[in-house]
């Protein structure tokens, strides 16, 4: 089991992410000073499983931040990074809180905004 998995089971044990949590959350996926492509599937699938629970306040902070971290690395969201998050956020079939955050944050970060992710921001 990777470092990601067992910290997936720990923080999805009792169905919400608390302070802690994001603590350790943050500790992981920072380990290298980078977000890579197993970090963000990672991140999604915690929100997809925690998505309408009590989650800490942080929980919304930290998504946002390294996945926008990630997906704006060269400034701009291309077709594949598009692809990604419609697939992500559009996995579990609802476009949550945190998810439109990400968005309106990608959104803020980039002049070029692709209209697929902004029909979803408009859901």
């Amino acid at each position: 089991m990777t470092a990601l998995q067992k910290l997936k089971s720990e923080v999805l044990a009792d169905g919400k992410i608390d302070a802690d949590e994001i603590t350790q959350i943050r500790t992981e996926i920072y380990a290298d000073g980078v977000i890579d492509a197993e970090e963000v599937e990672f991140l999604f699938e915690l929100n997809d499983a925690v998505s309408g629970n009590d989650n800490d306040p942080g929980w919304k902070e930290l998504f946002v931040e390294a996945i926008s971290a990630y997906i704006l690395e060269d400034g701009m969201i291309d077709a594949e990074e598009t692809a990604l998050l419609l697939e992500k956020i559009q996995g579990d079939g609802a476009v949550d809180e945190v998810e439109k955050a990400l968005l309106s944050n990608l959104k803020s970060g980039t002049t070029d905004f692709p209209a697929e992710l902004e029909a979803l921001l408009n859901k």
